[in-house]
């Protein structure tokens, strides 16, 4: 089939004017060793790093579509961890800017990322009520914690203890043992949402951030520090007799008696609240990695700082004031007595947890992270709700701090939302305006060149010559603005309300304006003297106006100037003649008011775009409507055609962009990227690029390439990511033993999964055929008495002429990590046999020893019933436990010698420096279990 018409690829090609947006959360990053300096924000789907010192975007991390909702850096600072609103999360290298490790398991979005503190671990939780918990060094999921009701709003790892604490919107604290994967404790003492929590003071206290003002402080002592894990059993049951436990209760003060005292981990008891400023919900609590400095904030822009003692500080403290109480104990009491009254001071919350105070910023607050210089010198940095990042610092050990904005980031976007855009006639510049300035940017390096300040802006052109700029505003202004100098030049009352459109005429000499007020009116170009200097500045004069009986929406000239289009409240569109304003024609068809409107090059077509949906294309000849489109799930917002041809662009509150064909009326293609309602879009002179905004606060660049678009394929294309997507929305594969509902395991079927299973199954099946052409070819051989040439696969060939076992052992090896068990849960039975046997040859051969095993483990777990009713399969499990056994106990020994090894290079580096390299925790372990047999002695005389 011919190519009947070719029609040319538009893809993305740059996401720019947002500095940071609001799902995610800002997180200090580590970069060529500098800390405090550089900062990650998520940036729609990607995440930029910018430089606070520099004000410079100096990385950007590409995600693929979704949204990122949340960030956390490794502890060794060479990773990012970002969580995406579909539920995925990808571990980047900092030093590479590639994500290569993905994990999918979440099915909504990811709303807290939290590594343990060495940063092989790493706990998710999401809206989708889960918690899982992920191996980062394998890349592989170890397990799901299921209980909470609600979104989880935070997750900790204990450095101690293997616990987990998170807290979620079903107002539950919950405490996790990672040994077990069970919940242990459930803390019940909030009314509303829990928003944030943090471990302080050696992880033996607990703070919580509800929807009050008040922060609620909880004391936790942990029970096993009492009993040494070391005892043998019976020793254990001996010494703690009845007495011991009452003397351990009476110790910690008054625990809670919901479960057995040998089940019990630890205990919380309430220590008491300290009270904020703010009136409203906890938004985020936080504590730098010191652990001495608590902040919180709201829904509004200020920032409270709390510094937490240290035991010498409140030992001082309460030194003072007992003395303090003796002087006042001394006045009081009768001069006669000769000994000193006693004296009690109790120690309250307020004096082991201290505000310090609050950092203002200029506008609201989404998130913030805090980190401590060497210099002593505490940074806090915040993303503000208007797409704004703020650095402030101050000193917490003064005794009045007072913070100093040190940087901010604010030429890299709009504080608003963009509503007009325009693009230079050498399609170099594009003008983007909000509601407070208008910026100039320039299209290849997409760095701003011009920042001016405005009134609230509805729509803008760049004056013929692109010296100038005129901008349509909200309060019915023209402002015009000269771009060499960044002055506004002139500000001229144009209509009484809201001026909506403009057009520029094709003579280049004026153009036509269109408001709120009723009426369309002509402009003209002058030069006038300027009062400052000799020279002439352009001006505009007003010529001519047509009243008329409903708000103007939109006005566009004809190419060849002769009829004015004006899209009126009533639904209608009227055109006019230029030169006599007499009425022509009236278009109507559309259900709602007409919002956008463009005429074609030639003066053919003119197409409506409306708030009900739909496009029509008319014809501007006789006015009769050639065809209506259902263009977008919502309002068509803005549409133009591309100049010289018949397609147009057409924007959505529906976040797409569509191409169409208005001969053909053919839907060319999508453009998807945008997250939020777009506002508006603007074509390049030449065609070649589409700039868009949208409510997502970004700006987004579209370019033409060369690659040419068919349409079939184009939808094609978009049936397979329907499938795609619609792959992950399937029931999840039964695994017998569980109940419908529950997901032991972590993973999720994604279409990744779906396809490496299918990989796993075709290298089976080209296994089977090979081992049947071998059989065939030694029978060959035997009857003819000679060796006759094996035909080889190509398949096997292009992998090096390997076996056909090693064939199946290189799909394994290829499939990614953390996709492995799901891979192997949606294979069909029927290949399992075939895949143990193979198993049991690789690990004879000392192949892939772990990986085989991992396997192998899995699938006996989820076809158990079915492997041990095979009686085929028996002697195949028979061997493998032989194999599996004796191989496993060998790759344990190779890794108990390289062990002994590495601790004997270590004593040897020790010994050549005699400095301590590698601090050992066995004598702090020692002199714990020393102190902890004291205390047990002393408990046993007591008793």
């Amino acid at each position: 089939m011919g190519l009947t018409k070719q029609y040319l690829r538009y893809v993305a090609s740059a996401v720019f004017g947002v500095i940071g947006s609001q799902k995610g959360n800002i997180v200090f990053v580590t970069l060529r060793g500098e800390k405090g300096r550089y900062v990650a924000v998520p940036a729609c789907e990607h995440v930029f790093i910018w430089d606070l010192r520099k004000g410079e975007k100096i990385l950007i991390l590409q995600g693929l579509k979704q949204e990122v909702t949340c960030l956390c850096p490794s502890p060794d600072g060479l990773h990012l961890a970002v969580g995406y609103e579909d539920g995925s999360i990808r571990i980047f290298s900092l030093l590479s800017g590639e994500g290569n490790v993905t994990f999918n398991g979440h099915k909504a979005a990811i709303t807290t990322l939290k590594y343990d503190q060495l940063g092989g671990r790493l706990a998710s939780g999401s809206k989708d009520t889960d918690i899982i918990v992920w191996d980062v060094i394998n890349e592989s999921g170890l397990y799901r914690l299921k209980g909470h009701k609600d979104a989880i709003t935070q997750a900790l790892f204990l450095r101690e203890k293997n616990l987990l604490v998170t807290s979620g919107k079903d107002t539950m604290v919950k405490w996790w043992d990672l040994d077990t994967q069970h919940c242990f404790k459930t803390m019940v003492g909030h009314r509303t949402e829990v928003w944030g929590l943090v471990l302080l003071s050696e992880e033996k206290r607990l703070i919580t951030g509800a929807s009050d003002s008040e922060l609620r402080v909880w004391d936790i002592a942990y029970l096993q520090e009492i009993e040494d894990p070391e005892e043998p059993d019976p020793k254990k049951i001996k010494g703690s007799s009845p007495g011991i436990q009452d003397t351990l209760e009476a110790e910690d003060g008054a625990f809670e008696t919901d479960e057995a005292p040998e089940d019990r981990i630890l205990s919380c008891r309430k220590a008491g609240s300290i009270m904020r400023e703010g009136r409203d919900r906890v938004v985020n609590l936080g504590v730098d990695k010191t652990g001495r400095i608590l902040a919180c904030h709201g829904t509004d822009s200020v920032l409270e700082l709390f510094c937490i003692l240290s035991k010498k500080e409140i030992q001082k403290k309460m030194d003072k004031k007992m003395k303090k109480a003796r002087k006042k104990a001394k006045l009081h009491s009768c001069k006669g007595e000769e000994e000193d009254p006693e004296v009690n001071v109790e120690m309250s919350l307020q004096d082991e947890i201290q505000r310090v105070t609050n950092i203002k910023t200029s506008a609201k607050i989404k998130s913030f992270d805090l980190i401590h210089s060497p210099q002593g010198e505490l940074k806090a940095v915040f993303l503000l709700q208007n797409n704004l990042v703020e650095l402030y610092s101050l000193n917490p050990s003064l005794p009045t701090p007072q913070p100093v904005r040190t940087s901010r980031i604010t030429i890299g976007g709009h504080r608003s939302d963009v509503r007009t855009l325009s693009f230079s006639s050498d399609n170099i510049a594009v003008l983007s305006a909000a509601a407070d300035s208008v910026k100039i940017w320039n299209r290849s390096t997409l760095q701003c060149i011009r920042t001016m300040t405005c009134e609230y802006a509805l729509c803008s052109f760049f004056v013929p010559g692109d010296r100038q700029v005129v901008i349509g505003t909200k309060t019915g202004k023209l402002q015009l603005y000269d771009l060499a100098s960044g002055n506004l030049l002139e500000t001229i009352d144009a209509h009484d309300g809201a001026l909506w459109s403009m057009s520029l005429s094709p003579d280049q000499r004026g153009f036509v304006t269109g408001g709120a007020d009723k009426s369309v009116k002509f402009w003209d170009f002058e030069l006038v003297k300027d009062e400052n200097s000799t020279q002439k500045r352009l001006s505009v004069k007003q010529t001519r106006t047509l009243q008329l009986d409903e708000d103007v929406l939109c006005v566009s000239y004809s190419p060849n100037q002769k009829l004015l289009a004006v899209s009126l409240l009533d639904c209608t569109v009227k055109i006019f003649y230029v030169d006599t304003l007499k009425f022509f024609l009236s278009l109507y068809g559309h259900k709602l008011p007409v919002i956008c409107m463009d005429i074609s090059h030639d003066g053919a077509l003119i197409a409506t775009g409306s708030a009900d949906r739909n496009v029509k294309i008319w014809g501007l000849d006789f006015g009769d409507c050639h065809k209506s489109l259902f263009a977008h799930d919502d309002s068509v917002m803005d549409l133009q055609f591309v100049p010289k041809s018949h397609l147009f662009f057409t924007a959505g509150k529906d976040h797409k962009i569509k191409q169409w064909d208005a001969d053909k009326f053919e839907h060319i293609q999508t453009l998807e990227g945008h997250h939020q309602e777009i506002w508006c879009l603007a074509v390049s002179p030449s065609g070649d690029y589409v700039v868009s905004s949208s409510h997502d606060k970004s700006l987004r660049l579209w370019e033409r390439t060369r690659e040419p678009l068919i349409l079939e394929e184009e939808r094609e294309m978009e049936r397979e990511a329907e499938y795609e997507e619609s792959v992950a929305k399937e029931d999840q594969p039964a695994v017998p033993g569980e109940t419908q509902g529950d997901s032991y395991f972590t993973g999720k079927k994604t279409i990744e999964t779906v396809k490496a299973a299918e990989r796993i199954m075709e290298a089976i099946e080209l296994y089977r055929e090979e081992t049947a052409k071998m059989k065939e070819h030694k029978a060959i051989c035997k009857a003819a008495g000679k060796e006759v040439p094996l035909p080889s696969n190509p398949i096997l060939m292009a992998y090096g002429s390997i076996s056909p076992s090693a064939y199946v052992l290189e799909i394994f090896k290829g499939i990614k990590s953390s996709e492995l068990e799901e891979s192997l849960l949606v294979l069909p039975f029927s290949y399992v046999p075939d895949i143990l046997k193979l198993f049991n040859e690789f690990i004879q051969l000392g192949s892939d020893v772990e990986l085989i095993c991992r396997c192998l483990f899995f699938l006996l777990r989820i076809h158990f019933g079915q492997i041990t009713s095979n009686q085929m399969l028996v002697p195949v499990i028979e061997k493998l436990r032989e194999t599996t056994i004796s191989k496993v106990s060998q790759v344990r020994d190779v890794i108990g010698f390289n062990m002994a090894g590495l601790d004997y290079l270590k004593r040897e580096c020790e010994a050549k420096s005699e400095v301590m390299f590698f601090a050992d925790a066995t004598s702090h372990l020692e002199e714990k279990k020393r102190k902890r047999k004291k205390r047990e002695k002393l408990i046993l005389t007591l008793t």
